[in-house]
């Protein structure tokens, strides 16, 4: 059924992306439990996870983020180098040289920090013209800049949408956009991820009153998959209905389109896209996330969006990558079309192993066959010096469970190649479904 009604209690529960399920709630499976008995639950969980080598979570990296990385072995404590396909960090700028400069320049003039909200001492020169260039970027009228890109979700659904309106959003939305969703107890509808059918048809039963609006909330790049929003057909629909299109394009920013603006650069509607949210935390590498959309909104937002007015600004460290990062993006093209090269020699040699795969982005989802043990698969990869993220059950459905390969430009055709090999070697140890041909 296309027409799905949200309430607090299921807003995005159905999503199997994986990113808006508690774990402690799917792992107790409705107990209930005191504090402490919780507690001693999950520790028992983790305790039998680390006994038999399966928690990779949160390996201590002791290294520049790149290519390759340094870790402290969870279960040897020798420290080791892998190579990084589970970063955000698409086009290297956080170890770029002229990002570093330009970092170790601020730190000299502005120290590292603020001690305040921008509202009140922490808006400098800096985030000014952060602010402008990401406006420009972004071809709107203005921007202002959030502590985390959850905070920027958070405050843009809490602060711009009330009770009056009405939100029709992608099922596979992210977490933040969701927890925006359920802290302004919103009238929301869920539409059928990417389909503009089924945005067609809540926007029929829907349409903006003289005191309300309908807004609509999609991605530009979904994370966990790396598929991308229709946006053509999605803008089409929103201006022939007279609804606020926003767009959460988190992982199309500085990849997508000519110049790396983004999604809608990609699919040529940005103007046509009443508001962009975005963050600095993947392609730039560092923290933060941003809103732009017309002066009025702005300026509206700076106001009621609580998460902008009850956080200390960033440090000006961080302004400065940000802003290093634009410089990197703008003068080096070359970047994204050595990014677009790897994905697709990535792409090329994984259909060579007779793996099914595709993706619009620089994030490669494969998903695990159910005879395959995920966790065991994992600790495979990280035994052969790769590192990979692994999206499993029961986070999501025993039959959608992945690994999720984000690629970087500065990736060599040998890490590739060496990706492929460790592929080949964890798709034939760890499952019963043998794969048929060589890596390259």
């Amino acid at each position: 059924m296309l027409l799905s009604k949200t309430t607090n209690d299921t807003v995005c529960q159905e999503y199997s992306g994986g990113e808006n399920f508690s774990l402690r709630d799917i792992l107790l499976k409705g107990k209930r439990l005191n504090l402490t008995e919780r507690v001693n639950y999950f520790s028992g969980f983790l305790n039998n996870l680390n006994e038999s080598k399966q928690n990779l979570c949160m390996r201590l990296v002791s290294s520049v983020s790149d290519r390759e990385i340094e870790i402290t072995d969870p279960y040897t404590g020798n420290k080791r180098k892998l190579l990084m396909f589970g970063s955000n960090n698409y086009l290297g700028l956080a170890s770029h040289p002229h990002v570093r400069k330009e970092v170790e320049k601020c730190i000299s003039s502005y120290g590292v920090g603020i001690g305040g909200p921008p509202l009140l001492n922490g808006y400098t020169k800096l985030h000014q013209e952060l602010e402008e260039r990401l406006a420009n970027f972004k071809h709107k009228e203005a921007a202002m800049i959030f502590s985390t890109g959850y905070g920027a979700n958070v405050g843009l659904v809490t602060g711009l949408i009330n009770c009056n309106d009405k939100l029709l959003y992608d099922e596979y939305s992210h977490a933040s956009f969701c927890d925006g969703i359920k802290m302004a107890n919103l009238d929301s509808y869920k539409f059928k991820h990417n389909s503009a059918e089924g945005l067609a048809e809540l926007l029929k039963h829907y349409s903006p009153t003289k005191s309300s609006d309908i807004f609509v909330g999609v991605e530009g790049v979904y994370s966990m998959d790396g598929d991308i929003a229709p946006l053509d057909k999605i803008v089409s629909l929103t201006k022939k209905n007279g609804a606020i299109l926003m767009i959460d394009d988190a992982h199309g920013t500085g990849v997508m389109g000519k110049t790396g603006s983004g999604t809608a650069e990609h699919f040529g509607v940005t103007d046509e896209v009443d508001i962009i949210m975005g963050t600095f935390s993947k392609t730039f590498g560092v923290v933060g996330g941003f809103v732009c959309s017309t002066k009025p909104i702005i300026d509206y937002l700076r106001f009621f969006a609580r998460s902008y007015m009850f956080s200390a600004s960033l440090p000006p460290m961080v302004i400065s990558a940000v802003l290093a990062g634009l410089d990197v993006i703008e003068t080096e093209p070359e970047l994204r079309e050595k990014l677009q090269r790897n994905v697709k020699y990535t792409l090329d040699g994984i259909k060579r192993l007779g793996i099914s795969a595709d993706t619009q982005s620089a994030i490669i989802a494969l998903r695990v066959p159910e005879t395959m043990n995920i966790r065991k698969a994992a600790y495979k990869f990280h035994k052969l010096g790769i590192f990979v993220n692994s999206v499993e059950y029961p986070a999501v459905p025993l039959n959608q469970q992945r690994f999720r390969i984000s690629l970087m430009a500065n990736h060599t055709r040998e890490d590739i190649y060496k990706l492929l090999q460790s592929l080949q070697v964890v798709w034939a140890e760890c499952n019963s479904e043998k794969i048929q041909t060589k890596a390259a």
